[in-house]
């Protein structure tokens, strides 16, 4: 009995040191296995794309607001008390068509003076001249000094210009008789008249009757930031930007829907507004269907000019350093990973505009560039876009409405396997 309990302690120290000895020889051949097959992994797959040169339209987007072609303000141009109108409010009125018709017995009082004025004026100027040929007679005959003709020939030509202005009031009393219709100066739409039959209005008094615009075309007045204007002169000046085309401009409306027809730059300013350092560039749109109307909000996409030669690559495709240089990986003709710095000139879409660094036909590497480094061998495969996941439209509370019945079932779980246990 006693010899069993002096040889229990040796006995487990034998058997500890042998399990210890086991594991210790074990460990060795699993090492190597997983290191062998680390050396068998084949080369990782990853997705390129071929790079190609091509015209890339260089655009910037600015928003601004929409702005009537014309606007004319129509006042009275003589006084009187509004009798009728003659338009509906809103409506499409043509150039010359009557808006308004103001009292005119005044003017036309005032047109039947001037008339009789200047009949009175045409009896006196012919009895002048019926005297002065007589006089002309008699002076031949020396019946009467030349003094008395050159007066009566004078008394003509006095005639004569009084009868010049009298003509002169008679059209100017026609044109204010004129004045008692109100017409349109241009063709537009017209907005919400600020006058009602029996309203007194006065000559160009400062509230206009009405106003009218022409919608089609239409205005879009945008601001551009001056230091992107000095960038784009400064492209231009070095030939890498082409201005050829530089008077494409298109337009998102306020709904984020693109509006159909392209319009075109009209109006650049000369100078920069000093508050706010942006120069005023103004768009013309048509707008037949009057579907933009004046103070509207969109962006207008200005095409500035075309970049020659430039590569169109996937944001994925482009990391960036600390200091900021763009990087972009591609696969050489021996299958391995090489690093090239590239330059960009802004983005388009999806995509980086890259000027220089990548070749035609090079690799560049889209899908997978987390899992190499320069130098790995690779296997390169045509990159294909990931397609959009089918929930990705799903609500958000409609998602998290779907995830609470998990939720609440995992506790529930948890609780009974602690109980079992």
């Amino acid at each position: 009995m006693m010899s069993a309990k002096l040889w229990a302690p040796a006995l487990t120290a034998c058997a500890l040191a042998t399990s210890i000895a086991l594991v210790g020889c074990s460990k060795d051949p699993k090492d190597a296995q997983q290191a062998a097959a680390a050396q068998k992994m084949p080369p990782t797959e990853v997705g390129v794309i071929v790079a190609q040169p091509q015209s890339v339209e260089q655009s910037v987007e600015l928003s601004g607001r929409t702005t009537a072609f014309e606007i004319s303000e129509v006042r009275p141009q003589t006084s009187g008390v509004i009798q009728k109108r003659l338009f509906t409010e809103g409506s499409y009125v043509r150039e010359g068509q009557a808006l308004y018709e103001i009292d005119s017995r005044t003017n036309r009082a005032g047109v039947d003076s001037a008339r009789a004025a200047l009949n009175r004026q045409q009896a006196n100027l012919n009895v002048l001249r019926v005297k002065e040929g007589r006089y002309r007679q008699l002076v031949g005959s020396n019946a009467i000094s030349k003094q008395e003709y050159d007066d009566i020939a004078a008394q003509v030509k006095l005639a004569e210009a009084d009868l010049a202005a009298t003509q002169a009031e008679l059209k100017n009393a026609e044109i204010n008789l004129g004045y008692s219709t109100v017409r349109a100066p241009i063709s537009g739409q017209t907005n919400r008249s600020t006058v009602t039959v029996g309203a007194l209005v006065t000559a160009s008094q400062a509230d206009p009757l009405v106003t009218v615009q022409r919608l089609d075309p239409i205005y879009i007045d945008i601001n551009q930031s001056s230091a992107e204007l000095l960038r784009l002169r400064q492209q231009l000046s070095k030939g890498s930007l082409d201005s050829s085309n530089n008077t494409k401009v298109k337009l998102k409306l306020e709904d984020g829907s693109d509006y159909p027809v392209e319009g075109r730059l009209a109006f650049s300013d000369a100078s920069v507004n000093p508050e706010t350092g942006t120069v005023t560039l103004r768009a013309v749109f048509p707008n037949p269907n009057h579907l933009l109307l004046p103070g509207m909000y969109a962006t207008a996409k200005i095409v500035q000019g075309v970049i020659p030669n430039a590569m169109l690559i996937p944001q994925a495709a482009i990391t960036r350093t600390p200091t900021g240089q763009a990087i972009a990986m591609i696969v050489n003709a021996e299958g391995k990973v090489e690093t090239r710095p590239v330059e960009t000139a802004g983005v388009q879409g999806k995509d980086w505009i890259v000027t220089s660094g990548l070749k035609t036909g090079e690799k560049v590497i889209v899908d997978g560039i987390a899992k190499v480094k320069e130098g790995a061998t690779v296997v390169a495969k045509p990159y294909q876009p990931a397609a959009a996941p089918q929930g990705a439209g799903q609500p958000a509370a409609e998602a998290n409405k779907a995830a609470q019945p998990a939720q609440q079932a995992q506790p529930k779980t948890e609780q009974k396997s602690t109980s079992n246990t």
